[in-house]
């Protein structure tokens, strides 16, 4: 396969267009770019906690997992399967971010690098928008949602990975299925975030901190999907998290 020409010389040789690791995690590459992150004016049904809108300039490409993990993978790296609906082939859930971090530790050990974390909230919403500025990566009829996202309680619980479209990028269950962690802790609006794409921190927190979801869930409604929406949870806890999983990010 290819590398893309977007890749700097002494990389592209080396890099491709996709990457599997050693638990069979397949990931896209994310080429670099510029992308305006929050819901503008236009946009219905947006909350305040998706302003203001702000350019952000992501610098580097990025590999993302073209699925959520799943519960397979899970017990490979943990040796137990917290999950309250359970299928190898599902998505991982009750999770706490906390313990997304002793995963993401321990999988790194295995691999023996320490190149996978979780995305930053403007690397999650740049991989999600791939490209588009609707309020879904396929456009802005909700009505087409079905098609790419498990959502709305209609099958409660979660579902098997990529069962649903990808979005442009090929990245699936972006919209849909579980919520996903990521690094940023999280602000009720964007004043002051970074623009070059960096998780979101605050040094002075408690072990109590709460920190970013995205994506929405089986259980969120369709504006809950949408490609800027946002939610919170503690970072330490994970009883009822069953709409909560995580999608890692390798860098390169």
């Amino acid at each position: 396969m290819e590398s893309p020409s977007i890749l700097p010389k002494k990389e592209a040789a080396e890099i491709l267009n996709t990457y599997m690791n050693s638990i069979g995690m397949e990931l896209i590459l994310i080429p670099p770019g510029d992308f305006e992150m929050g819901s503008d004016a236009n946009e219905s049904n947006w909350y305040n906690n998706e302003k203001p809108v702000h350019s952000v300039s992501i610098e580097n490409p990025f590999y993302l997992g073209k699925f959520l993990v799943t519960q397979k993978q899970w017990i490979e790296i943990m040796g137990s399967n917290p999950s309250k609906f359970t299928g190898e082939s599902r998505p991982v859930d009750r999770v706490s971010w906390n313990d997304a971090q002793e995963f993401i530790k321990k999988f790194n050990e295995k691999e023996g690098t320490e190149k996978y974390r979780l995305p930053s909230e403007a690397e999650w919403e740049y991989a999600c928008r791939a490209g588009t500025t609707t309020r879904y990566s396929f456009g802005d009829d909700e009505s087409e949602l079905n098609e790419y996202c498990h959502h709305g309680n209609s099958d409660i619980g979660s579902h098997p990975v990529g069962q649903k479209k990808p979005n442009p990028f090929g990245l699936h269950d972006m919209h849909g299925n579980l919520w996903e962690w990521v690094q940023d802790v999280y602000f009720d609006n964007y004043e002051g975030a970074p623009a070059d794409g960096n998780a979101r921190e605050n040094t002075d927190i408690s072990s109590r901190v709460v920190r970013v979801l995205r994506g929405g869930s089986w259980q969120t409604s369709a504006v809950g999907c949408r490609s800027a929406s946002r939610y919170f949870f503690p970072q330490v806890v994970r009883r009822n998290s069953s709409r909560i999983g995580l999608r890692l990010l390798r860098e390169i």
